[in-house]
């Protein structure tokens, strides 16, 4: 092991329990063992997650937060003992890994709740409210300290919770940390002060405006999760851990508005000065542990961040909150193990969380410690499979059902939590198959089809494997895309796989009926009928290379086109966003956290924005567009850059024995050219 990385896998204490090494899994939603937004149940999918984990060297696991009143069909988890009892024969597996489990409890969401389109109508709808609240009691789902704009939608205000609810969800705590317990689980955690979920909006004076004793002094908006640990310290005993998730600062500007890192703010939230006190009073309540980050749902790209926060984001705030306190702290948010060892070695953190990096490869961990970094399959930050609750304007969660239950998946790795249908199954065929594109597409195939016996060839027309990938990864901000890219150069080199660069197919009949996938991507979309439009700058020809003047437009403000604006800020230039739509990344599968970052980037670094506005002729010097009223702007600009979308390019229809996959077939992302080439690997 790099002797820089040892702190790391030092080992520590929290109360009495004894964790092999400071590596901690921090909870992500769908990594379940009791189930997520279902009929709770022993979750063998989860458990074979959070065992992989395990056995890969991680110190501390926390399995997917447990809602302890579980907002589908109005469950407490206390009630269903059936479910413990097999966790607790599960449990000596576990143990066997030497590591450490802590489950999450939250108590739910409040204004925060994720409300869709569907939610909206049972909620609005006299009738369909009544019917579906033994279903979804969304009244009480999203009830919250006071009165309060959901975060999601204006349909389904959150109303203020009684005293007798807030003591029912107390016992619930004590209840369910108490079987947890029996059944031989080394600790629970409490989700949350944190990150602006329920819990958490008790304490923050921007959505709190009660008058009784859970709201007003500082006492009172953390009696509620005082209470708590209280409750499960009454029951369970001193010696039994239970952490906080805590959020040491809201860095929040007010509903549905965060702030960026290094911007000058008023906070509404948690600052510093009330963190400092509010730390040592959750410690002296009986907390054993404090997990941190940043953040709140109004500001969610510091809990969840995106590819544009920088590394190791909240260090410094969860540095300086360790201060105040004398139990262990533990620092998440883009940590860099070998930042996070150092910060453990000079006694500013006594823990390092990562979460995304094991959907994307559950023995990133074993492989750091033997050295074979180049083999960690990274996490890109995309949140295209694992949270792709997406927002824009006049639309709540645009969401598909399936990614709403089916949380914890991951775009880089198609069997993360779902190798029920995932999964490597060898030939018992093995046959030559021609792959067409040594993009991602070309090159998952021909990873999969190797492991199941096959022989896959690659034919990539230009010198290098990558294909849009390339152009993909290229801005500046963009080192883990560059990191997945040599991820699967590395593949085929490792496998063995045959790559024919420079080779160019125009005809799959060449291949004589053997298997052919074609994996030809798309083109870039042509705006023809705009005059002048052979004077833009396409914006995989920008990202590659092509020059560009000082101030840009760039014709369409989805998330290429917004990513190339925010790479062109980075750069000195002065980019100029014109988007048809009334919202920037009006598109789905962008999770907010992503979308509302570069949207209040754009607006604090005045970046002109034009929404609802139409290119109608480029000429030198400036662009003409008509505006939503139907009025001609012109826009001085050096240069155009379009980024109006891609059409399928594909080199053959499918057929017997021609299979396509990636943009060729439909126009995705790289989750559905990732999942999608895996799917037709496994047909062959």
């Amino acid at each position: 092991m790099e002797q820089r990385l040892e702190p790391l896998f030092t080992p520590w204490k929290i109360g009495n329990c004894e964790i092999k090494n400071r590596v901690v899994m921090t909870s992500m939603g769908g990594t379940n063992l009791l189930g997520w937004m279902e009929i709770n149940h022993f979750d063998k999918a989860g458990a074979e997650f959070i065992y992989e984990v395990a056995k890969n060297n991680c110190g501390l696991v926390l399995p997917g937060c447990q809602p302890v009143y579980n907002p589908m069909l109005g469950q407490w988890l206390h009630k269903k003992k059936s479910m413990y009892r097999k966790l607790k024969k599960w449990m000596p597996k576990f143990h066997e890994t030497g590591a450490k489990l802590f489950v999450q409890l939250t108590a739910g969401f409040g204004r925060s709740f994720t409300i869709d389109h569907l939610m909206e109508t049972l909620y609005t709808n006299k009738v369909l409210n009544v019917v579906s609240k033994p279903i979804m009691n969304l009244d009480k789902i999203t009830a919250a300290p006071s009165e309060s704009p959901n975060r999601w939608s204006d349909k389904v205000p959150s109303r203020e919770m009684t005293v007798e609810e807030i003591k029912e969800f107390i016992t619930a705590f004590g209840a369910t940390a108490k079987l947890l317990q029996d059944a031989g689980v080394d600790g629970v955690e409490i989700h949350a002060v944190h990150e602006g979920y329920l819990l958490d909006q008790f304490t923050l004076k921007y959505i709190n405006k009660r008058t009784d004793d859970y709201g007003g002094s500082l006492e009172n908006r953390y009696r509620f999760a005082v209470e708590i640990v209280k409750e499960i310290k009454k029951v369970c005993g001193e010696d039994f851990p239970v952490s906080l998730r805590y959020s040491v600062e809201s860095k929040t500007k007010g509903f549905r508005e965060g702030a960026l890192p290094g911007e000058e703010y008023v906070e509404v939230g948690r600052d510093m000065a009330e963190s400092e006190k509010a730390a040592k009073y959750l410690q002296d309540a009986g907390y054993d542990m404090l997990n941190c980050d940043n953040g709140t749902y109004d500001a969610w790209y510091w809990a969840h961040p995106p590819i544009y926060m920088p590394e190791n984001c909240n260090l410094d705030d969860v540095a300086h909150i360790r201060k105040f306190v004398d139990i262990p702290v533990v620092c998440a948010g883009r940590m860099d193990p070998r930042v996070a060892a150092d910060a453990i070695k000079e006694g500013r953190i006594d823990g390092a969380g990562f979460a995304r990096q094991f959907l994307a490869d559950q023995e990133w961990v074993t492989k750091l410690m033997e050295g074979r970094e180049e083999d960690i399959r990274p996490c890109i930050l995309c949140h295209n499979g694992c949270f792709n609750m997406c927002h824009y304007k006049g639309v709540p969660n645009d969401q598909d059902l399936s990614d709403s239950l089916h949380l914890a998946r991951c775009a880089v790795n198609a069997e993360t939590m779902q190798t029920n249908k995932h999964k490597i199954v060898p030939t018992t065929n093995p046959r030559k198959v021609y792959i067409i594109g040594g993009g991602i597409g070309g090159m998952e195939a021909a990873r999969v089809l190797k492991l199941r016996g096959h022989e896959p060839v690659i034919c990539e027309k230009t010198g290098e494997l990558g294909g849009a990938f390339i152009a993909a990864g290229a801005e500046s901000y963009k080192g883990k895309l560059r990191e997945l890219l040599a991820w699967y150069r590395k593949q085929m080199v490792d496998l063995g796989i045959e790559v024919r660069l420079n080779k160019e197919v125009k005809d799959v009949s060449e291949f004589a009926g053997r298997p052919v996938i074609v994996a030809t991507g798309s083109k870039a979309r042509v705006l023809k009928k705009v005059p002048g439009h052979e004077k833009m700058v396409e914006a995989c020809e920008y990202l590659t290379g092509t020059p560009v003047g000082e101030t840009v437009a760039v014709i369409g403000g989805g998330l290429t086109g917004c990513e190339i604006a925010y790479e062109l800020a980075l750069q000195g230039k002065k980019p100029i966003i014109v988007e048809m739509k009334d919202d920037l990344v009006s598109q789905k599968g962008v999770c907010l956290a992503n979308s509302s970052y570069l949207r209040e980037w754009f607006a604090l670094h005045k970046v002109p924005v034009y929404l609802e506005t139409t290119l109608k002729e480029v000429q030198d010097g400036k662009v003409v567009c008509k505006d939503k009223e139907g009025k001609m702007v012109e826009i001085p600009c050096d240069s155009v850059i379009s980024s109006a979308g891609y059409v399928s390019n594909p080199l053959a229809k499918r057929g017997k024995n021609v299979y396509m996959v990636g943009d060729c077939k439909d126009i995705g992302n790289l989750r559905t050219v990732i999942w999608g080439a895996y799917e037709v690997a496994m047909k062959i």
